[in-house]
């Protein structure tokens, strides 16, 4: 079974209906897991590289730039036009190219954890045999998925990925820097004017531009597996 639905083109207003789909895709209360993920923050606050509202949106605003902008979400803007044009093979190839590219365990198990989720949910709401039929999803791959079953505009996912990936991330130094909430506001407000931009970037990027390159949080990654005592799973 291959999906027909095209992916618009355009960037035009969504519609209401569109809208709808597209919160819910990227509201916290989407039933993935996406919360008991840091991303290797929780390891940052633990070596005192972040351990306050500044450092907190340096480390989010420099992960955003060097590894989303530069390799997941670019890979999201392909794993669209993919499931758009129906073509599985090439589904699967950047499905297995992003799995490849978590530098750590515990990164590649939070994609895959939230990806087999993710299907779950969609496999409950309606019809998701050409999803069922990938042997691991990574989350991006099932987001992509959905995106394109419900006819959300690409470039609008785009930005509610990143807005639900920046949402957690500051979630997550709320509860472990700690912040108080206004500092978390701060935050979204600050690095939430950048995602329109990286959206732009990564629809620009050839295949070959692609790679991110964040040593310091596979480093740190790779720390918070046996880190003694943690709140989250990354």
């Amino acid at each position: 079974m291959i999906i027909t639905i095209g992916i618009q083109a355009g960037r035009g207003m969504s519609t209401s209906t569109e809208l709808a789909r597209l919160l819910q895709l990227a509201s916290p209360t989407l039933p993935v897991g996406a919360f008991s993920y840091s991303q290797g923050l929780e390891a940052a606050v633990e070596a005192g590289i972040v351990h306050d509202r500044a450092s907190a949106e340096q480390w989010i605003g420099e992960v955003l730039a060097l590894s989303l902008a530069r390799m997941e979400v670019p890979i999201l803007v392909r794993l669209i036009a993919a499931w758009g044009a129906g073509e599985r093979a090439t589904v699967e190839r950047w499905n297995d190219d992003f799995l490849a590219s978590r530098e750590t365990r515990e990164l590649r198990a939070e994609t895959v954890q939230m990806g087999y989720s993710l299907r779950a949910l969609l496999v409950q709401l309606e019809d998701a045999t050409p999803l069922e039929a990938i042997d691991e999803p990574s989350f991006p791959v099932a987001f992509a998925y959905a995106v394109v079953r419900w006819q959300i505009d690409a470039h609008d996912a785009l930005i509610a990925y990143l807005w639900a990936w920046l949402e957690n991330q500051v979630m997550a130094a709320v509860k472990a820097v700690p912040l108080g909430q206004t500092d978390g506001q701060r935050i979204l407000l600050a690095l939430g004017s950048r995602l329109e931009a990286v959206a732009d970037e990564a629809e620009s990027l050839d295949d070959d531009a692609l790679g991110g390159y964040t040593p310091g949080l596979a480093l740190l990654s790779s720390c918070h597996e046996t880190q003694y005592s943690r709140l989250f799973r990354s």
